[in-house]
């Protein structure tokens, strides 16, 4: 650590003015990670993502392209939403869920 120097008020003032200014130049370097859903899920997007076009897609593929969150997707996927989508799935015999296991 650096050794401890004796500073005046002025010189304590100018390295607070410094630092703050650094601190802040580094706050608007930062950018929130947004990963809220824009919408609620439908019931189309479920079937989108259990057996459409995004089925194949990660989750976090499939929210951006839906306006959704990750946990929206996640949670359709791996059946705890959308249960009744997922009963009318399972009506049909050639229909594996790959997200289960």
């Amino acid at each position: 650590m650096n050794e401890v120097k004796n500073l005046s008020l002025k010189e304590l003032n100018e390295l607070v003015a410094t630092l703050v200014a650094k601190v802040e130049e580094l706050e608007a370097k930062i950018q929130p990670v947004r990963n809220e859903a824009q919408r609620e899920m439908t019931d189309d997007d479920a079937r989108k993502i259990l057996t459409g076009e995004l089925k194949d897609m990660k989750h976090k593929e499939a929210a951006s392209k839906l306006g959704l969150s990750y946990g929206q997707i996640y949670s359709c996927r791996l059946e705890y939403t959308f249960k009744h989508i997922h009963k009318e799935l399972k009506s049909d015999p050639s229909y594996k869920n790959a997200w289960v296991k």
